[in-house]
């Protein structure tokens, strides 16, 4: 039998619970009227952001290697913040088609449909009609959080270069003709950036970047010839350059750089910032997970400024294999 005095204290409890779930309630704002006015909300116009389509994405230093290879091309390096994509063309007949190698090519997969369509899509809706700016003199880039951070689309030109890279040119004119692209400035000391940078890279030739007027596009030098053979590359020919992780280190035992590999690494970059030069390197260990991760560490620890990689979830901190990066 239950004794009154563990009657009072039970009926105590449950009155301390039933207060402190109302009040829980009440504070976490769970009334049937405020939970009706929050569904039905964004049928009023006064609740719709004008720039809401990349509204809270955080821009991160990260480069969409292969990007065509996404589930969705272009949104997917978007929709996590990745502030760079690569994509491969090939030319034929004039059109040119995105694929890893030419069985992966189709009709309808062309820089146009899957680049090209999608970003001028993504900056008018970043950039809407608006009365308090007519003129659009503030031009807003890809990102809501971060208005002025550049877009970098990297044409990695898989057939002829001399015969391809005119029609990349031409397929840039939309972007071009909306004052989108970033360009050199007048007198070809360094770079006006706009809302997208295009970097031309593979068989682009260099004879067709370097030393052309009004263009609006560059080219990815090579990051260990950049005191050398191409010495006489600049940040208005090359703001940013490449070159492949394992033939300048070769492979990676464990979780870092050894020290000689790490000395090269940083006399590296020394000579690319020297020049106004940012950097990337390619073809990064992605096995195992803790060497792939603690590159990605050590890179962005040493000054590189864009991490090239494969998993973009794991990159931008999306999942459980970025535990420990």
């Amino acid at each position: 039998m239950v004794s009154s005095r563990a009657y009072r204290n039970f009926t105590v409890l449950l009155a301390l619970l039933s207060f402190f779930a109302e009040t829980a309630s009440a504070q976490a704002g769970t009334s049937d009227s405020l939970n009706a006015l929050l569904a039905n909300a964004k049928q009023d116009p006064l609740y719709s952001y004008p720039t809401e389509l990349t509204q809270g994405i955080i821009p991160k230093a990260i480069h969409s290697h292969n990007d065509y290879w996404r589930d969705v091309p272009f949104y997917s390096a978007l929709s996590v913040g990745a502030i760079s994509v690569e994509v491969d063309v090939w030319l034929y007949n004039e059109t040119l088609y995105v694929g890893h190698e030419r069985a992966a090519l189709t009709s309808a997969r062309t820089l146009k449909s899957l680049y090209i369509d999608p970003l001028l899509d993504t900056l008018r809706r970043q950039n809407p009609p608006n009365p308090f700016d007519p003129t659009k003199i503030e031009k807003n880039g890809v990102y809501d959080t971060s208005a002025g951070q550049p877009f970098h689309l990297w044409i990695d030109v898989k057939t002829d270069g001399p015969t391809t890279w005119p029609f990349v040119v031409r397929a840039l004119e939309p972007l071009r003709q909306g004052n989108w692209l970033s360009a050199p400035n007048a007198n070809g000391s360094g770079i006006v950036t706009r809302q997208v940078t295009v970097i031309g890279t593979g068989n682009t030739p260099l004879s067709l970047v370097q030393g052309i007027s009004n263009r609006t596009y560059f080219y990815d030098g090579p990051i260990p010839t950049l005191d050398s053979t191409f010495a006489n590359i600049t940040s208005a020919v090359s703001p940013i350059a490449s070159t492949s992780f394992r033939r300048v280190f070769g492979d990676v035992r464990g979780t870092e750089l050894n020290s000689t590999q790490l000395e090269l690494l940083r006399n590296q970059i020394r000579v690319a910032k020297g020049k106004g030069i940012q950097t990337r390197y390619w073809d990064l260990p992605g096995w195992p997970i803790s060497t792939r991760n603690g590159i990605w560490r050590q890179l962005r620890t040493e000054g590189v400024d864009l991490l090239n990689v494969d998993d973009l979830a794991a990159a931008a901190g999306f999942s459980d294999a970025s535990n420990s990066w």
